[in-house]
């Protein structure tokens, strides 16, 4: 669990946890822990739903881009009015299907919203009217700034791994890093005893026993 909350929290390569791991005595190539954060991370993600804060009603959509196995690829992310990561989700490509796909899956997380921001992408407008038709569609230029400026996030941590190889992999690996950063913002009731430093630390004691 050391080095399942390590790998997403900060900018670290597979060697990097190996190393440091090394330095408390733990001897374990980068390969276990690569093939731990694929393990585990889901699994801590599905015992944290019960303990998640419901997302709000006001959403901001985008995509951005990252290579794997030296193609570009699309992420699909939408954060609410309290900085809560909703969803993620990479797709090969970004059309109808897959801005269908990710909508679906991120409105399994609470209500449907009533206001979502977005581009000007095309395939939008069609997809919202189908799965939220209630919602007010937002595209006035700046209007996406929050959730572009959040993506600065996903980019720094991306910066150590010097790309993917597999879509899985990176969906995994970014849906981690979508679960650590609500849980330093406090969007789960997990370690809120805690001081805001050790939170993290406390809500990956509490699903170790869980899982």
């Amino acid at each position: 669990m050391l080095a399942v909350r390590w790998y997403p929290r900060y900018g670290l390569s597979y060697r990097d946890v190996e190393e440091l791991l090394a330095g408390r005595g733990i001897a374990v190539d980068h390969v276990a822990v690569y093939r731990w954060v694929q393990r585990f991370t889901p699994l801590l993600i599905d015992a944290a739903q019960p303990c998640r804060h419901v997302p709000g009603v006001r959403w901001f959509v985008d995509e951005t881009y990252v290579k794997i196995a030296g193609q570009w690829r699309y992420v699909y992310r939408a954060i609410d009015q309290y900085g809560q990561v909703i969803d993620v989700l990479v797709s090969q490509k970004r059309d109808m299907a897959a801005t269908r796909r990710f909508f679906t899956r991120a409105l399994k997380h609470g209500p449907s919203p009533t206001e979502v921001t977005t581009d000007k992408a095309a395939v939008c407008p069609p997809v919202l009217e189908e799965v939220a038709p209630r919602a007010w569609h937002h595209t006035e230029p700046y209007a996406n700034n929050r959730i572009e400026s959040d993506h600065s996030q996903l980019k720094r941590r991306l910066r150590p791994m010097h790309g993917l190889k597999r879509l899985g992999c990176a969906q995994v690996i970014r849906t981690g890093h979508a679960f650590v950063q609500n849980l330093r913002r406090g969007h789960y009731e997990l370690g809120t005893e805690e001081t805001a430093n050790l939170q993290v630390l406390a809500a990956f004691d509490e699903l170790t026993l869980a899982i």
